[in-house]
């Protein structure tokens, strides 16, 4: 990422790495040799692939260092670092969307990309200097080739009868695991597990002689924990498409008065910080002064349920749709019957204010959803797969701007037969983005009731693998209570 950073930095700094200015006479510009746009490019991929890599581990690596399993406290103190983590975040974007663009505009970008450079590379010699003091969990193995090795022996042995109930080392499991048998829902993956010949399948050393015949119970466990997230990380995707909404605000802000002030006026990109004000002051009232309250009152500690935030985040963004629909319907109705249907770009007598409650909605959503979901996953796959558990948000937002674009590219080809106007019209007077917002609302209600679904059919978080303990006579089973996965991560 550093070095993205840098070479972003050169193309600022050195004349020969960027095309001339245009002639001002002709107004005519050159374009770029390949090699210049090589170099742009070049630090485009760099700042991505550091990006990928820092915003997953770090999140995953920072849980590593408080997570604490024999801690009573211990989610309270997780779900107050994932918080603090979001918010943090959210505040180094309204940074950088303030002072940094501030500092380009008026600056140049020689300084502005200099300054993020500076900035990246203090961070990473912050993170050396203090990496001695950290906590490090070395991997041990590569999680995608042992999801590939159990889908490959669950078929390989798809015929194979299961154990009985109570039958003794049936299932391979790692040396010194305290798992003995995998757990009875997608029962099917079991049979990557099942032990055929003792003498064939373990080695001396008590592992599997070939991962691709036998895979152990941990193994298993843990593909079925990605599994069952799967569709609860789904209900995320159309939160997320509502947040990547941000061209269509800016249009509305620019038809709309922006100012403060009679010398002041809010740029029509920057009313996306009231999407990150609301989401930071939100996290800090929460950890800081409502949960204390109301432990406070209730007289022992009051923390809400993952599953109930990722709900109200999912009900508020079918409300901040809702808001969006409304407050461009008032708008459009306004521009039309003063006269402006065929001018876009004549500023409104309507203040653009309306528009922050829709971001401040967007923003509560977020620091539900989004946290709440981090917490689940990271809470409920085991703790080998933590920095995948940290990724799975970012690949919903993913997802999610690319189902957007196909969204409005859908909505568009059906509104704009016949030589209508579209929906989503570069004029948004003669457009219906209210409608297109509506249209959203109905997918964000319709996930909500999905969510629903999903939340009952995940049942309890945690589920119940059996525990396999040492006793004089040798092994003794018997169930977890209110552990399931939580006891694999304590022991992976």
């Amino acid at each position: 990422m550093l070095q993205g950073m840098i070479l972003l930095w050169l193309t600022a700094m050195v004349p020969e790495s960027k095309p001339p200015t245009c002639d001002l006479l002709t107004q005519r510009c050159r374009s770029p040799t390949a090699a210049q746009m090589s170099l742009l490019i070049s630090s485009f991929v760099l700042i991505s692939i550091g990006a990928g890599g820092v915003r997953p581990c770090s999140l995953a690596f920072g849980a590593d260092q408080l997570d604490q399993r024999d801690n009573p406290k211990n989610d309270r103190v997780l779900e107050s670092f994932f918080g603090w983590y979001y918010a943090s975040a959210a505040i180094s974007v309204l940074i950088a969307l303030t002072g940094i663009v501030y500092i380009q505009d008026h600056l140049g970008y020689r300084v502005g990309f200099g300054v993020a450079a500076i900035l990246m590379l203090l961070s990473v010699l912050v993170f050396f200097i203090a990496s001695p003091l950290y906590l490090k969990l070395n991997p041990s193995k590569s999680l995608l080739t042992g999801f590939l090795q159990v889908m490959v022996v669950a078929h390989k042995n798809r015929n194979l009868t299961f154990p009985l109930p109570d039958s003794t080392g049936s299932y391979h499991h790692r040396r010194d695991s305290n798992i003995a048998a995998p757990t009875h829902k997608l029962r099917f993956l079991n049979k990557a597990c099942i032990i055929k010949n003792p003498g064939q399948d373990i080695a001396s050393d008590g592992s599997a002689s070939n991962p691709w015949s036998l895979c152990a119970v941990e193994q298993v466990e843990e593909l079925k924990a990605l599994i069952k997230v799967l569709p609860l990380w789904s209900t995320g995707i159309i939160m997320s498409i509502n947040l990547s909404q941000n061209s269509f605000p800016v249009l509305q802000a620019s038809s709309m008065d922006r100012h403060l002030t009679t010398k002041f006026q809010i740029p029509a990109g920057s009313y996306g910080m009231f999407n990150i004000i609301s989401l930071a002051l939100w996290v800090i009232l929460y950890d800081r002064a409502i949960l204390p309250m109301a432990s406070k009152l209730k007289g022992k500690p009051v923390r809400f349920s993952v599953k109930l935030r990722m709900g109200i985040g999912l009900f508020l963004t079918c409300l901040a749709m809702a808001v969006s629909a409304v407050v461009e319907n008032a708008r459009r109705r306004k521009a039309i019957r003063e006269g402006f249907l065929n001018n876009p770009h004549t500023v409104l007598n309507m203040s653009a204010l309306w528009l922050v409650p829709q971001f401040c909605l967007n923003g509560l959503a977020e620091a539900f959803t989004a946290i709440g979901q981090t917490e689940f996953f990271y809470s409920e796959l085991p703790k080998s797969m933590s920095s995948i558990a940290a990724a799975l948000f970012g690949l919903g937002l993913a997802v999610a701007n690319l189902l957007a674009s196909v969204v409005v590219s859908i909505i568009d080809d059906i509104t704009s037969r016949g030589g209508k106007e579209g929906w989503v019209s570069s004029n948004i007077n003669k457009g219906r983005i209210d409608s297109y917002y509506w249209v959203l609302t109905i997918l964000s209600v319709i996930n909500l009731l999905y969510y629903f679904v999903c939340a009952w059919a995940y049942g309890p978080c945690g589920d119940q693998p059996t525990k396999v303990t040492r006793a004089r006579n040798g092994l003794r089973k018997e169930e977890l209570a209110n552990l399931g996965t939580k006891e694999m991560k304590g022991k992976a």
